[in-house]
């Protein structure tokens, strides 16, 4: 497996004194494509702003679990692959850590802000190998899901929202031992970050930088916390979602687990338009 880091300076508004490390993370696959085999690549991304409001806040945000979880699902696989437990594709993990990021209004509670810009993030996280993706990302910080754990959103994919992946399904009621938990997005959350039209929160923002499908892993809560809330992290929950990303990883390489259907698609594309307009800033 390999680790890169790429350190950068963190972009106006914030203070460009402070940087921002973005971690990407290669689990090979024993038939993937880096091997010359042709089992197809799942990324992980750890969605978040930040994982620290320094100087204002002490300790980790509750935005840090995608981050925490990402970087767990990378280091259950190295573990596997050196107990000789390796999978058929590979993974790739990305995401970044920032520690000193401001907070940033937001409805109906504060989020943290982005030490650069979604676009910025993108550009290290979302790779062009990627055939799938699983987008990890804290989101309790809205009215919507009332769940404690986390929750998987429909498939994003070219500027459409595609129905919920069954086989995603089965894979979070196994991993889980209970119904699966969904969350409903809207046309504005796949749009890119910065138009000036509300969004649920980042999570679907790996869908403005590639054709694969994304689906967001969301990790919850059954009240409104804040982004920047600290002492907000919950272990067990985002164990939970790693477990579930794990197993998908297992089972996606090995061509078991589906993030749509691809026939459904066809028909789809057969009498409907490309909807990748909204993968833009759209008309201005």
């Amino acid at each position: 497996m390999s680790v890169e880091v790429t350190t950068i300076h963190n972009a106006p508004p914030e203070n460009t004194a402070n940087t921002t490390d973005f971690i990407t993370i290669v689990i090979p696959g024993t038939t993937g494509k880096r091997s010359g085999g042709s089992a197809p690549t799942l990324g992980v991304i750890g969605r978040n702003g930040a994982i620290g409001a320094r100087p204002e806040l002490v300790g980790l945000v509750s935005d840090a679990d995608g981050p925490i979880g990402c970087l767990a699902v990378a280091l259950k696989l190295a573990q596997m692959k050196a107990r000789d437990d390796h999978l058929a594709g590979d993974v790739i993990v990305t995401t970044h850590l920032s520690t000193n990021v401001s907070m940033q209004p937001h409805d109906p509670v504060p989020f943290m802000g982005m030490p650069v810009s979604s676009d910025t993030m993108n550009d290290y996280q979302v790779l062009p190998e990627m055939d799938a993706i699983l987008s990890i990302d804290a989101s309790k910080g809205n009215s919507i899901i009332k769940h404690r754990g986390f929750a998987i959103s429909p498939t994003a994919m070219q500027g459409y929202i595609l129905r919920v992946a069954p086989d995603l399904v089965a894979t979070m009621e196994s991993t889980t031992g209970c119904p699966a938990v969904t969350f409903p997005i809207s046309q504005q959350d796949i749009t890119p970050y910065h138009n000036g039209l509300y969004h649920f929160n980042s999570i679907m923002q790996p869908h403005v930088a590639t054709r694969a499908p994304v689906v967001g892993v969301a990790v919850t809560a059954r009240s409104v916390v804040s982004g920047s809330a600290t002492s907000a992290n919950h272990e067990i929950d985002i164990a939970e979602a790693v477990r579930f990303c794990v197993e998908v990883s297992k089972r996606f390489g090995a061509g078991k687990c589906q993030f749509f259907n691809a026939a459904e698609w066809e028909k789809i594309r057969a009498v409907y338009p490309d909807l990748s307009v909204f993968q833009t800033a759209g008309k201005r």
